[in-house]
This record gives structure tokens, sequence and C-alpha cells, in this order.
């Protein structure tokens, strides 16, 4: 009877075991290793984003983000891929495994870091107000009654969501695919106003000379970061790494000057 019963538990025990090494390999984290053994990191990115990421003028993706992943890529020796996406659908793209990560002025909220890992935050941001220069409007509440656009899934939908009182005052609200339509827009008269980064705003105001003007007043501080999927921890940490050895060698410092003569980048050096 006692050796039936030591059967018995050994047999529990080994099923215990068995159990227990499968949640092991169902959580462990490949992320790393499936990047590398594909040979390529994909990069999500909206590609009318600029000075992050955006089209030239021979239709080649450039900017600020682009440049910074091919560092990060070419330092851990493999292929960047530069994937362009809808960005109202990036965390949807980051899920299905279309996209490795969602890297393009991608804004840290408390919403989307229950849906995706992030990065630490690699550069500060405002949501400003863009208008045309001969408007009347010099602060938010001069924007009552009229029409303001923005990009649609943007940070600047989340900002005017929680400005409530100055969202409520609005004629209209219209939202746009990116944010090189809604300059146009803005341009052309069709709106009376942009919501739109800060960083983005100055670029494209100073790189094409427009006849645009940024008020004194934000809706939002924000900080910029890379979204990575809940799991894959280790990429997330090697990619961290990566930037943080990139801040102390003073990459980053260059690559910043080069798009914006200053360095406005906020990773802390290891």
């Amino acid at each position: 009877m006692r050796k039936f019963y030591r059967l018995i538990l050994a047999g529990l025990l080994m099923a215990a075991l068995v159990l227990t090494g499968c949640g092991a390999s169902e959580g462990k984290d490949d992320s790393l290793k499936a990047v590398r053994d594909k040979g390529e990191l994909v990069m999500g990115l909206d590609d009318a984003f600029p000075p992050m990421g955006f089209r030239d003028d021979e239709n080649e993706l450039v900017g600020f983000d682009i440049d910074v992943a091919k560092e990060v890529a070419s330092r851990m020796e493999i292929e960047l891929r530069l994937q362009p996406i809808d960005w109202t659908q990036n965390v949807s793209e980051l899920a299905s495994g279309q996209i490795d990560c969602i890297w393009n002025g991608y804004t840290i909220t408390d919403e989307r870091a229950e849906q995706v890992n992030f990065s630490e935050p690699y550069m500060r941001n405002r949501q400003v107000i863009v208008v045309r220069s001969e408007s009347d409007v010099e602060t938010l509440d001069d924007l009552a009654g009229l029409k303001l656009v923005l990009q649609a899934g943007s940070s600047a939908v989340s900002a005017l969501e929680k400005a409530e009182e100055l969202k409520d005052s609005l004629a209209e609200v219209v939202e746009l695919k990116d944010n090189v339509t809604a300059f146009l827009d803005l341009q052309s008269g069709a709106t009376d106003a942009l919501l739109i980064d800060e960083i983005v705003a100055n670029y494209y105001i100073t790189t094409n000379s427009a006849d645009f003007r940024v008020l004194d007043e934000s809706l939002a501080e924000e900080e910029f970061g890379i979204g990575f999927r809940k799991n894959d921890q280790a990429l997330r940490d090697e990619v961290q790494k990566t930037l943080e050895a990139m801040q102390a060698d003073g990459t980053l410092a260059e690559i910043s000057d080069k798009w914006f003569n200053v360095d406005l980048t906020t990773i802390k050096a290891p």
C-alpha cells in the first residue's frame, strides 16, 4: 500500500514539474532573439510626421527618429526595416506582429502604457496651437467659435479631450490623416487653427518659411518614447541600453543637432 501511495505521489510531482516547465516555456521572452534571428528590426512609423519621420523630395524616408533607429540597429548588428503604417492602427499593427516597435514621435500616455511597453522618454514635447500669422487669435480663449484641425489618432486628440472647456467652445473639430495635410488645410483657410506637436510645428514653419505662428499657451506637456509589445521586455531593454550608450558617446546629441540645431534628447547616460 505504501508503495502504491509513493507511486501516486511521484506521479503527481512529475505532473507538477511538467506543468511548471510548460509555464516557464510559455512565459519565456524570446523577443530579442527573434529580432536577431530574422536579422532586422521592423519600425512602425507615420511617414508624414516631419522631422521625426517623413518622405523627402525624393520620396525617401528620413527624419530624426529614423536616424536614431538606424544607429541603434547598426549597433545591434541587424538591419532596420521602415514600415509606414496607418497611425490610428499603430497598436493593432504592433500586436499582430507586423511591426516590432512604434517609433515616430510616439507620446507616452497612461492609456497607451496599458497597451504597450514603453522605453524611457527620449525627448520632451508640448501640444501647441498654430494659426496663420494674420490671425486675430492670441490665446486659447480666442479659439471660441472657431474651427480646429488635428491629426487623427495623435496625442493631440487626447490633449483636446482633456481640455474639455476649450473643446466645448470650438465650433468644429476636424481630424485629418496626417499633420502635413492639416497644415495645408490651415494654410488654405479651411480651418482656423491647428493643434499639433510643438517639435513638428517649429520644424515645419522653419523649413517651409511658412506664414504661421505658435501661441505661447500650450495644452499639454509630453514626452516621446518607443512602444514595444507588453511581453517584449528583452528587446525593449536592449534598445534602451543602446540609446543610453549613444547618449554617453555623444551620438544622440549629434543627431539631434543635425535636425534641431540643439540637443533636445533626454535619455540618461548609464
